[in-house]
């Protein structure tokens, strides 16, 4: 159906003509009208038929016809759309853009990430049509900054995912600040039968439009799927793009650290590749998608915020790292490629332990994919250095000779390997640093002083302590015997006739040691008398603390004599 049969104005017919369509896809030719008519309309089609016209032509011809900006000296806001993502709202601003160049119609985005000044001085000057996303939008209502008072038809794009748990509290606020008499549009490319009982309710007498094939993906697109282990994924993508040599290629990943890591991988294997995900900043998501869209695109790295309707052309590969956590999301992640009739390529790497997903994806698509077997591809290959270090960085700092230096661990495992093969037997070095490396030239160490001493069982020391510990028997070998001393051998140690004692025992403090036979027992016990008064204190004259215990070291001190005051 050509578009100049639905009654459209020239300048929306002249604008449609420029961008080069000139017949409308099945979505187009039932949505527009319906909208024209005024009815709520929830549309459901495939990625990548043209869904953002279907509501955007009706809604600009709609804005031409009304007299609210003919009136007033401003411009309200008259339409509202709510985006998920900040790139699916500016690229439906730039459609509105382009269908509207030749009906002077004004739009701008609110999103958040950017200062919202500029959008607020837009605001000011008027707009007609408002492209946001939920929360930059909430925060310029309780600013008092946005009215949507004369709002009379409000958009809901990729309506799956902004009636989820995570939106739909704010668009329940959003609700509120909008006329209850408004025509409503909800369009996506997949819709939970729960989601479209919420999206109904939200609606008044809906026509439902449902563009649904026999399977839910596109046939513009071959798929395939590559059973490999996780920690192989990253290899076997390398491998892929190599042979491929795809013009314009997506990767999904799961997660912004996972997306990043796999352009590291990338970059170190020889490619151009950028990672687009939330944690990067606004202005420089913009960058890599203009540089996605030039002559010599880098190989987009992205988490599922390019599934949702992002419309790149020429698409050629798309690749899924990880597999989705919803089934819908795998056909949102391959309708990046087949778009406006062109022919694309997807290839899902599945781990053993992700084919429940893809039992359940192969169910909600209806068909069966293919599996790709990779020849020459070696499965069971360790992964390389790019896959457990990062190749951005240099070695580890610190001592080359440092357990955990990658230098050290190479050197130690030749030196272990030479060994080997000769069958020498190395002496093991005792560490670096410590008591040895205080130890001086002459062997004394600085730390003695902090040993404790050792007892020596040699010579006189051994007989000397049996005798104090009091363990040899009167004819034993440990006894000393006088009357065995010889000639001219006294019995103290100041001639110097025996052995000299040990410095560390010199200086050690005698103490007399219990029996080694006696038990181990515990602290005595203070006794029970009248005079002590049970907290380790004893009155001043009794025999406890008279000095007659065999330790004075152990006694007990004085309680304090009172004082009259």
């Amino acid at each position: 159906m050509n578009f100049r049969d639905f009654g459209l104005a020239e300048p929306i017919v002249r604008a449609i003509s420029k961008e080069g369509y000139s017949v409308a896809t099945p979505i187009q030719a039932q949505s527009i009208p319906v909208v024209l008519k005024g009815h709520d309309v929830i549309g459901i089609a495939q990625t990548g038929t043209g869904k953002t016209a279907a509501f955007a032509l009706p809604i600009i011809n709609r804005l031409l016809t009304s007299k609210v900006k003919q009136d007033a000296g401003h411009r309200p806001v008259q339409v509202l759309i709510l985006a998920s993502t900040r790139e699916l709202a500016l690229q439906i601003y730039e459609s509105f853009k382009n269908y509207g160049a030749f009906a002077s119609i004004r739009a701008t985005t609110i999103y958040g990430g950017v200062g919202q000044q500029p959008q607020v001085r837009a605001l000011r000057q008027g707009v007609d049509v408002v492209v946001a996303t939920p929360g930059r939008l909430l925060d310029l209502i309780q600013q008092k900054l946005i009215s949507l008072s004369d709002v009379h038809t409000l958009v809901l794009d990729e309506a799956d995912r902004m009636l989820d748990m995570g939106f739909f509290p704010a668009i329940r606020r959003i609700l509120k600040y909008v006329p209850k008499k408004r025509q409503t549009l909800m369009f996506s490319a997949t819709m939970k039968p729960e989601i479209r009982e919420l999206a109904s309710s939200m609606l008044i007498d809906p026509v439902s439009i449902s563009i649904e094939p026999k399977q839910k993906t596109t046939e513009l697109v071959e798929q395939s799927v590559c059973f490999v282990p996780q920690k192989q994924k990253t290899r076997l993508l390398i491998e892929l793009l190599t042979r491929a040599n795809p013009s314009r290629a997506i990767v999904f990943s799961r997660t912004k650290h996972g997306a990043d890591r796999i352009v590291r991988h990338m970059t170190a294997a020889g490619f151009r590749a950028e990672a687009i995900h939330a944690n990067k900043s606004q202005n420089k998501r913009q960058r890599i998608l203009e540089d996605f869209k030039s002559t010599a695109p880098p190989i987009l790295v992205a988490t599922d915020i390019a599934a949702r309707g992002i419309d790149v052309d020429g698409v050629s590969h798309v690749f899924i790292h990880d597999m989705p956590t919803e089934e819908e999301t795998y056909v949102h992640r391959i309708g990046r490629s087949g778009r406006a009739g062109a022919t694309g390529v997807s290839i899902a790497l599945c781990d053993p332990d992700e084919r429940r997903m893809l039992r359940s994806i192969e169910k909600l698509i209806g068909m069966s994919i293919p599996v790709q077997e990779v020849e020459g591809f070696d499965f069971s290959a360790a992964l390389d250095s790019a896959d457990t270090e990062r190749p951005d960085r240099g070695p580890r700092r610190g001592r080359p000779d440092s357990p955990r230096s990658p230098q050290a661990a190479r050197r130690g495992r030749a030196a272990s390997s030479e060994g080997r093969a000769s069958g020498e037997v190395r002496e093991r070095r005792p560490a670096a640093g410590g008591r040895e490396a205080a130890k001086g030239n002459d062997g004394y160490s600085v730390h003695r002083r902090f040993e404790k001493p050792v007892r020596s069982d040699s010579g006189d020391d051994a007989s000397r302590g049996q005798e104090r510990r009091g363990n040899a028997s009167a004819g034993g070998p440990g006894r000393r015997n006088t009357n065995d001393r010889p000639e001219g051998s006294t019995g103290t140690r100041r001639n110097g006739s025996s052995a000299p004692r040990n410095q560390n025992a010199q200086s050690r403090p005698q103490t007399n040691s219990r029996p080694s036979s006696e038990p181990r027992t515990g602290r005595p016990r203070p006794p029970k008398s009248d005079n002590f008064f049970g907290d380790g204190i004893f009155v001043e004259g009794s025999s406890e603390s008279s000095g007659s215990e065999q330790n004075p070291a152990r006694r007990r001190r004085k309680r304090p004599a009172k004082t009259n005051t």
